[in-house]
């Protein structure tokens, strides 16, 4: 006997497409993890930890060294006053955060308000949690959400809204007046906002990030969700926090301390070392980062295909069906792994109703080599695609 919400879904499509790259040789541009290993002095603050710190069970709700840099962290750079004693958990990882989020505040027959295409643990994670998912389907190119999408959403029995901004995988940036549209609605209808902000540093062209945490009447009902893995590039670290107001954190670290406990503490002291040391490595991984996104943008630009704008994190998309190209995502992104050497995502994978699209996701977190070789055998899957 199995529990029909995890035993009935498919294998992940990162899983499907990072599988096919491996036994065929293709270059992996789906699965978004960067080629770099990550800042090497919080990875030898990491290892000094553990060779000479303290190894055994920390507190609960985390190293109170890394929760106050936590809070500076965000008082520096999103202008947010959060008490580090009080309303800052660490987490292993940001999907346990969102556990500790929808088990801990989800009662049966709860709405969750989602938006898609939506990061693929959301769905099954508020169905065990016994919430029913109300789904605002986002369309390219822009991605936005209006008022009439609220207003068939949101009901009385709406609990929970939950906003990841930037937005993985369409790597846009809700603009404020969305936001300030979000915040209207979540006062009107009492509901807590989880704030899946782990990209909050990964954004490019001078942009800065407004957490929907700092908007009017939401200071209390927001529960705000930041990753150490993507501000420094330690996708394999897993150390994430959770902010909220007290009423919200006493909850949501109760739900914590019987999912993980608690989170390695040489990892733990190596990020709030980290977050008090590396304005220079955030400043450099965006001009990067954002130059890494041109490179591959430009390539498939000049091969014909079109590029859908990337405000944030690691990923663009590509257009299938403006590029010329009379195929689905899975079917294209299946061809371009077997036949041409290059794995991607198909967006489709981030619906569940209706889920066809023709937009495919490609990590650009990659070498410049990389890069190029991808450009060069999408170009090939292109051909492969409209000789059919």
């Amino acid at each position: 006997m199995a529990n029909p919400i995890y035993s009935a879904l498919p294998t992940t499509i990162f899983e499907v497409m990072s599988a096919l790259a491996r036994e065929t040789g293709a270059i992996n541009l789906g699965q978004g993890f960067p080629d770099e290993p990550g800042p090497e002095a919080i990875r030898r603050h990491a290892a000094e930890a553990v060779a000479h710190g303290y190894n055994q069970y920390p507190p609960m709700a985390g190293l109170p060294e890394l929760r106050e840099a936590v809070a500076r962290h965000y008082q520096r750079f999103q202008g947010l006053d959060l008490d580090w004693k009080s309303e800052i958990t660490v987490t292993s990882g940001a999907t346990e955060a969102l556990a500790c989020a929808f088990l801990g505040l989800i009662e049966t027959g709860d709405e969750v308000v989602l938006f898609a295409p939506t990061y693929d643990s959301y769905l099954p994670m508020v169905r065990r949690a016994g919430g029913i998912p109300r789904v605002v389907r986002l369309q390219p190119p822009h991605w936005r959400f209006s008022r009439a999408d609220l207003e068939a959403a949101f009901s009385p029995r709406t609990r929970l809204v939950v906003l990841n901004n930037p937005l993985n995988p369409s790597a846009t940036l809700c603009p404020p007046e969305d936001l300030a549209l979000l915040a209207e609605f979540c006062v009107r209808f009492d509901t807590v906002a989880i704030c899946d902000e782990v990209w909050e540093q990964v954004i490019f062209d001078g942009a800065v990030h407004q957490p929907l945490m700092a908007l009017p009447g939401m200071r209390e009902r927001a529960v705000k969700i930041g990753s150490a893995g993507k501000l420094f590039a330690l996708t394999g670290w897993k150390v994430g926090f959770i902010a909220a107001a007290p009423a919200l954190t006493q909850t949501l670290a109760k739900a914590h301390q019987f999912l993980t406990f608690t989170t390695p503490p040489n990892l733990q002291s190596a990020v709030a070392w980290g977050l008090a040391n590396s304005d220079d490595w955030f400043a450099s991984m965006r001009a990067d980062l954002a130059a890494s996104r041109d490179r591959l943008s430009q390539a498939l630009k000049a091969d014909g295909f079109t590029v859908l704008q990337s405000a944030g994190t690691y990923f663009l998309n590509v257009d299938l069906a403006a590029s010329g190209i009379a195929e689905d995502d899975m079917s294209f992104c299946l061809r371009a792994v077997k036949d041409a050497g290059v794995a991607a995502i198909p967006l489709s994978a981030f619906y569940e109703s209706d889920p066809v699209t023709t937009i495919i996701r490609l990590c650009f977190a990659k070498r410049d080599e990389t890069l190029d070789e991808g450009a060069r055998r999408l170009a090939k899957a292109r051909e492969l695609s409209r000789a059919r």
